[in-house]
């Protein structure tokens, strides 16, 4: 089985977060942790690959997306009241389920582009701004024919 790398990620601070808290923490704490930390990689887990769906092709629309993603969220929430009915630790329920953020910065700094030693930074006057499309990072494709701007 492959495991994305987020989602490794994901899995070794959920770990290390429960093995922690089981050391210095209540055992309903760790429970709660668990519990939240599960609950969190099935819901990141089905959110990707409803994404990577959509993405590929495999979903038709944006509203097949959507209900997939108000099903997901429907039974996260549905799950969260059933473990706070039971009696699972708020605190450690709310910290498990929050394990995500630290994955995602840390992933995201693993994964950041290379930094190019001894470049100048581009002045905001400079022409080559214009070809740059800040939401996609990367610099606007021209058409060859065209002699025009692009924005």
């Amino acid at each position: 089985m492959k495991i994305d790398p987020f989602e490794r990620m994901n899995l070794v601070i959920s770990a290390g977060a429960v093995a922690t808290s089981y050391a210095v923490a209540s055992s309903s704490f760790t429970a709660g942790l668990a519990i939240g930390a599960a609950m969190e990689a099935a819901n990141f887990h089905a959110m990707r690959r409803s994404a990577q769906f959509l993405f590929w092709g495999v979903l038709p629309n944006q509203r097949a997306w959507g209900a997939v993603f108000a099903m997901r969220f429907g039974l996260l929430a549905v799950g969260i009241a059933a473990a706070l009915y039971f009696g699972t630790n708020a605190a450690g329920l709310l910290v498990g389920l929050s394990l995500i953020m630290p994955a995602a910065i840390i992933e995201a700094w693993r994964t950041r582009p290379p930094v190019i030693e001894g470049a100048e930074p581009l002045d905001p006057e400079d022409p080559a701004w214009k070809d740059w499309n800040p939401w996609l990072a990367r610099e606007i494709a021209q058409p060859e024919d065209s002699d025009e701007e692009s924005w």
